[in-house]
């Protein structure tokens, strides 16, 4: 038997860190929003575990015991006391490294995938548990839609939307990824050097009213991302990037959590055509997506006997 699912990119709306914790980790509070922009997993019956992927983005991706979709084979198999036999295929659509949570959407596909591949029955509830294990978007993306995440993110609450037409998004992507760690501490860095008091995380209520409105505009003026001047910091040229979307209309702009991914909102479907093509064009990024959301979690598009 084969299982096949698709897994979500997302991009954070809002997001606010925290000090550093003793355990190494931030304290966050997030808006996800996962995006239809997605990957292909397939998890097949094997001896052992093991992963391959089929690149269809700029970027390299480990396929041994570094690979987080294999530790999610393993950690389910753990959860579950079930042999780890299962060999995982990648079609990655979703940039490397880019902000995006490409990875955490392959271990949450894996979940799924193995789970019904092993027919271990196991609720959402309980994966969500195992993912949070996995990294810390992992189980957003098992669930997708708009949420609010905090602890690490992988507490989450679903946000209460105004029921609208959905958001479209252009993503420009850079061939070269940004280290998440990295990212996290340049931004303990400028902090100390401007003696910063950190507060307490919070996601702001600019945002949340905005997305109750479903006003395109106003969800545009409240995006905002701390990791976005450390992102600027580590990679200057994204600041001509996020200028370039701008200058060519996009009504919102934004760092995608660690980068270098920028994430621009536009008006409309229309709109985000005429945006790409102006991206594309601009010579300030390396690939250039379209995108909507909300979009679902981790979906089953197939199970196949052999």
């Amino acid at each position: 038997m084969s299982v096949t699912v698709t897994a979500p990119a997302k991009v954070n709306l809002g997001l606010s860190v925290g000090p550093l914790r003793p355990d190494g980790y931030h304290e966050i509070a997030t808006v996800f929003h996962a995006l239809s922009l997605h990957d292909t997993i397939t998890v097949d019956h094997a001896s052992e575990p093991s992963v391959t992927m089929d690149m269809r983005v700029l970027g390299v991706v480990p396929q041994d015991a570094d690979n987080i979709a294999l530790s999610a084979v393993n950690a389910l198999a753990v959860r579950t006391g079930h042999q780890p036999h299962a060999s995982v295929h990648i079609v990655k659509r979703i940039p490397v490294a880019a902000g995006l949570a490409g990875g955490s959407a392959d271990a949450a596909g894996v979940l799924v995938a193995c789970n019904e591949l092993w027919q271990t029955g196991l609720p959402l509830a309980e994966l969500a548990d195992i993912a949070a294990g996995l990294g810390s978007d992992v189980a957003f993306a098992l669930q997708g839609g708009t949420m609010v995440g905090t602890g690490r993110g992988e507490r989450l609450a679903p946000v209460l939307a105004a029921p609208s037409a959905p958001l479209h998004w252009v993503i420009a992507a850079s061939g070269a990824g940004l280290s998440t760690p990295a990212v996290y501490r340049a931004l303990d860095e400028m902090r100390d050097e401007t003696g910063q008091h950190v507060e307490e995380p919070a996601v702001s209520m600019e945002l949340m009213l905005a997305l109750r409105a479903g006003d395109v505009r106003q969800i545009a003026a409240a995006l905002t991302n701390d990791l976005q001047p450390a992102a600027l910091r580590l990679r200057p040229a994204l600041a001509r990037t996020l200028q370039a979307g701008l200058d060519a209309g996009a009504v919102g702009a934004i760092v995608s959590g660690s980068g270098p991914s920028c994430a621009f909102l536009a008006a409309d479907a229309e709109h985000s055509v005429d945006l790409a093509v102006e991206l594309s064009s601009a010579g300030v990024c390396d690939t250039v997506l379209r995108a909507t959301g909300p979009a679902h979690g981790v979906q089953v598009q197939s199970v196949q006997s052999l």
